[in-house]
């Protein structure tokens, strides 16, 4: 059986887990030997653990402490081509073996389908690189309760308009599972993400503004300070008192870099399997084609360091891999599974689960630098509202921000409404800043969009 490794230091510190690494490749060998037992044709089965605290505190007093331990474990059968699928948190033998016995009695009544079954075996993972996505938080909750507050009362210090809080919060958890299925294969995640966070709220005279920041990483040692997380919500929330509505034209718009990644998010979407097998996505048959502006380049990279959404293989055992995915604009790969392949009659990309980690090449400096490309416009810090059509590309999206004159920030924004069609916007970048968003699977800086619809007074 095909097995990932860990490296030894990780495995000395999985003791705030109830289950060994053993156990839980015992518990998926005996789904799988009951699975077959049972008549299945091929089964695959996905155990999980994870455990994590998260304390908060709002204007100095601790408002929740919350531990959580949960397992479960899904398992997917396959009787030819018909499939069943059924979970349990339950592992004792009997739970187990009721598991099994319903995902066999689901797959007996759906219809059968030629796209169904495990992937294809030779496209397993077979190597499995340490990346380094463990680091356990040893922290006891009045240290927790220490940071939270200190991330708080940072924030309050800004100025004496931040009166009032939504709270600060310091959480870690930490989680470990198996994929195993029939063709023999076995791999192993363990990983952990650790966060701290503050949202205040600014106010002069009857005027009310709210912002927040937050830090989170795999290693609370990659965190930022939890004074200075509090410092920068203080001082975005103070830095939008004031703000007002703008005239309604078409003007260049800036994306800060903690909102770019939505418009990478939008694009994955709309080229990932399920979206393209069904005829559902504005960037039908894009493949090989210009779908961003020529500036653009991006890198699918599975195995950063440390990455927010690394890994060695997909949730079907598919082995990862680092690619170009987009050229000059260019689009040169989709995101699929085993199933949306069959669909499609392509071969699966490793993106069962999801995309990995989206790295974009900048092509410009920092945030002062940006704004000074966006010369006069609006550049962007909050989006609201869910107003994205995945089918057309039609874009209109509530948002905030702050109007900028001749590079230079003048006053800040709300009420507006930005709009316009994907495939516009992503042609009509001229400019990615280096300011790189390091917290999430999109690694992205701060976007500018030469020109949008922004509907204001």
């Amino acid at each position: 059986m095909s097995q990932s490794t860990i490296a030894p230091a990780q495995a000395e510190d999985r003791a705030s887990f109830s289950f060994s690494r053993t156990q839980l490749d015992e518990l998926a060998a005996r789904v799988l030997d009951k699975a077959k037992a049972a008549g299945a044709s091929a089964c695959d089965v996905d155990v999980s653990e994870s455990a994590g605290q998260s304390v908060s505190v709002r204007l100095g007093e601790v408002e929740t402490i919350e531990y959580n331990r949960d397992k479960g474990m899904g398992v997917t059968v396959y009787l030819g081509q018909r499939k069943g699928h059924a979970s349990t948190s339950d592992f004792s033998d009997a739970a187990l073996a009721q598991t099994v016995a319903a995902a066999l009695a689901i797959a007996r009544y759906t219809a059968e389908d030629s796209c169904a079954g495990l992937a294809d075996p030779h496209r397993l993972a077979r190597d499995f690189a340490d990346l380094d996505l463990y680091h356990p938080w040893a922290l006891p909750v009045e240290a927790a309760i220490n940071l939270a507050r200190q991330c708080e009362v940072a924030a309050r210090a800004v100025d004496g308009r931040i009166g009032n809080s939504e709270g600060a919060t310091v959480s870690s958890h930490a989680g470990q599972s198996i994929y195993a299925n029939s063709h023999g294969f076995s791999g192993y995640n363990l990983s952990s993400r650790h966060s701290v966070s503050c949202a205040v709220i600014a106010q002069e005279a009857a005027v009310m503004q709210r912002d927040y920041w937050y830090s989170s990483a795999r290693a609370a040692t990659d965190l930022e300070e939890a004074a200075a997380v509090g410092r920068r919500a203080g001082e975005r929330a103070l830095a939008r008192l004031g703000a007002r509505r703008i005239k309604t034209g078409d003007y260049p718009v800036l994306y800060d870099a903690a909102l770019a990644g939505g418009l990478l998010g939008h694009f994955v979407n709309a080229v990932s399997g399920g979206s393209l097998y069904r005829q559902s996505s504005f960037l039908l048959d894009s493949l090989g084609t210009q779908v961003f502006s020529p500036l653009v380049d991006i890198v699918e990279d599975p195995f950063l360091p440390r990455g927010m959404a690394s890994s060695n293989f997909d949730a079907e055992g598919v082995a990862t891999v680092r690619r170009q995915l987009v050229a000059a604009g260019v689009l040169h790969g989709y995101f699929l599974g085993s199933y949306s392949a069959r669909k499609l009659g392509m071969e699966s990309t490793g993106n069962a689960g999801g995309s990995h980690n989206l790295l974009v090449a900048p092509t410009a400096g920092n945030l002062a630098d940006m704004l000074k490309r966006l010369g006069t416009g609006l550049y962007v810090t909050e989006l609201m509202g869910q107003g994205v059509n995945g089918v057309t590309g039609d874009y209109s999206r509530g948002a905030a921000g702050f109007w900028v004159e001749n590079g230079v920030i003048v006053h800040p924004v709300e009420e507006v409404t930005i709009a316009g069609n994907l495939r516009d916007i992503y042609r009509g970048i001229v400019a990615i800043g280096s300011d790189i968003e390091t917290r999430s699977s999109k690694r992205v800086g701060s976007i500018l969009v030469e020109r949008m619809t922004v509907a204001g007074e």
